[in-house]
């Protein structure tokens, strides 16, 4: 979307990709239905005489995470990228994540911890899901919208 974006959107406008840590291209991720993000921040506080019992505060660290939920989706190449690291551990269950915003703004995670939550169980009935949480592993890069 041009820069001249404004307004409400649905959330179904957020776009994510997904794939091998430094990789060209990355994938999206077949039959996603949910996401939700929470940002966990680090703060130093102090009591200086000065400030007479006021505490001064600093943000000193940042970590976000993502939490993402669908449908297992076999044959899908973001899909099975992200099943295939259900058994995975240590840098091995790392990946490039990127989210663009409505507005066209990119957040790219270089060597994300992507653990897998669920993958493939449920009732008789129901469609198999594929869970994940994607954890932040340093710096993104933030790519503002043109």
């Amino acid at each position: 979307m041009p820069n001249s974006f404004s307004g409400v959107y649905p959330c179904y406008e957020n776009q994510f990709k997904i794939g091998t840590a430094g990789a060209q291209t990355l994938n999206t991720i077949a039959d996603m239905e949910s996401f939700s993000v929470s940002f966990d921040d680090g703060v130093e506080e102090w009591n200086p005489f000065a400030q007479e019992g006021w505490r001064r505060r600093l943000k000193t660290s940042k970590a976000i995470s993502i939490s993402v939920s669908g449908k297992r989706n076999v044959g899908d190449a973001g899909n099975d990228f992200v099943a295939g690291l259900a058994f995975k551990n240590g840098r091995e269950s790392e990946a490039d994540f990127e989210w663009t915003f409505p507005d066209g703004t990119v957040v790219k995670f270089a060597d994300a911890v992507i653990n897998v939550t669920a993958l493939g169980s449920s009732d008789s009935t129901g469609v198999a899901p594929l869970e994940f949480e994607v954890l932040s592993n340093g710096k993104p890069t933030v790519t503002p919208a043109t």
